[in-house]
């Protein structure tokens, strides 16, 4: 949908995605703002704090070990 708005042509989204012909790509473009806002408004938000992952040192050094 942003592509699409920026003015991107669907035939080069379409060979972005790898889709074989452009109404396949089309079918994605057909949900509007309305039932974006519609689906949102359903969800539930995630019970975490907002802010950036701080991993561990325990963590960390399993990582490191690879």
């Amino acid at each position: 949908m942003e592509l699409m708005q920026a003015g991107v042509d669907l035939s080069m989204m379409a060979l972005w995605l790898g889709h074989s012909s452009i109404e396949t790509t089309q079918m994605y473009l057909e949900a509007n703002l309305a039932l974006k806002e519609e689906t949102l408004a359903k969800a539930k938000p995630i019970d975490a704090k907002p802010g950036r992952f701080k991993p561990g040192e325990r963590r960390l050094n399993f990582l490191k070990s690879l």
